[in-house]
């Protein structure tokens, strides 16, 4: 009888032991603060159904603090952390074809824009290899981008020389158009920014009034009626992490993500924009909505023209037919639900 009974706690600890094991830790790195809905809905939704799709085998864990924004490809690619997410613009020169969603005028909310994103992406700009040594699970823009400034702005002509915290991607050709002196920083360190009076103002999506805060800072939104821009996003894994799972797992990982995880992540942004107006308005911050037809926005319709044809030119060398993907981006987004 005693045998027997060591004959199986020893098999149960065998068992378990092997459980453990077979049990991995996906670790995300994110830079938005904890509340930030990035962590505190997207990646959080992600997580239970990454857990949930391979029966508790894969665990994910958000890490913080890893450094500025535009490392979080490199730090992915050299399996510092397993997977993160970050804006195209914060690295100049090898990601151009995700300027396409963030053109001007689209007229979409973050969700619809995220989904046509990702689809467009498989089907025209996945083999020109931006995204080398990245296994991307996910692609989002944030929510139109608006103008946000310490003084009132009544026409484009105020903006001319005023110093404007800009992200790279298509704001910067914005600002250039517009004649802005650009100063370039990731998005937490605007607060810091415009309380010290480094800049006087920037373009970002309402969403960060409430996240970052920037109600205490900034006294005047103009928000156009289809915004600045977009702003383009990726999320994305270790293509070695991800070779090491098991085969199901693997599969079960892309299957909670793609265009599962960019609608979801573009919807979250949508709502955080909700709530960046509604935390704006209750602090008394000056909100300025322009309509079709206003003069501010005239003069924005006609500071854009020609930057199709500028985009155009400047993926040129990425071998895709760039023409086709953006019109049938824009008629994924504009028919999106």
């Amino acid at each position: 009888m005693l045998k027997i009974t060591v004959k199986t706690a020893l098999l149960s600890l065998l068992l378990m032991s092997s459980y453990s094991h077979a049990e991995t830790t996906l670790r995300i790195g994110s830079w938005m603060p904890p509340t930030h809905p990035q962590n505190a809905v997207v990646w959080t939704t992600w997580a239970k159904w990454v857990e949930e799709a391979t029966e508790g085998r894969v665990k994910v864990a958000v890490e913080y603090g890893l450094g500025h924004p535009k490392t979080m490809f490199e730090l992915v690619e050299d399996g510092v952390i397993d997977a993160s997410f970050s804006y195209h613009g914060y690295v100049p020169g090898r990601f151009k074809l995700t300027q396409a969603v963030e053109q001007p005028m689209l007229g979409v909310d973050a969700e619809a824009a995220s989904v046509a994103h990702w689809r467009i992406h498989n089907k025209y700009f996945a083999q020109a290899g931006e995204h080398e040594g990245l296994e991307v699970i996910g692609l989002f823009t944030h929510g139109p981008g608006q103008i946000h400034m310490a003084k009132p702005v009544s026409s484009l002509s105020d903006l001319k020389g005023k110093k404007i915290r800009l992200g790279g991607g298509v704001q910067a050709e914005l600002g250039h158009r517009i004649g802005v002196t650009s100063v370039g920083a990731p998005a937490p360190k605007i607060y810091e920014m415009m309380q010290q009076g480094v800049i006087d103002g920037f373009f970002l999506p309402l969403i960060d009034h409430k996240y970052l805060r920037l109600s205490e800072v900034t006294r005047n939104v103009t928000q156009l009626p289809s915004g600045m821009y977009l702003g383009s996003f990726a999320m994305f894994m270790n293509p070695d992490f991800l070779a090491d799972l098991d085969a199901k797992d693997r599969k079960a990982i892309m299957a909670v993500s793609g265009e599962k995880l960019s609608a979801m992540a573009g919807a979250a942004w949508d709502a955080g924009d909700a709530e960046g107006l509604n935390s704006a308005q209750e602090t008394g911050v000056n909100i300025t909505m322009v309509e079709d037809g206003d003069t501010l926005a005239n003069e924005f319709k006609a500071l854009t023209e020609g930057m199709d044809q500028a985009f155009l030119e400047s993926v040129a060398d990425r071998g895709v037919d760039a023409r086709a993907a953006l019109t049938e981006l824009r008629e994924i987004a504009r028919n999106y639900k």
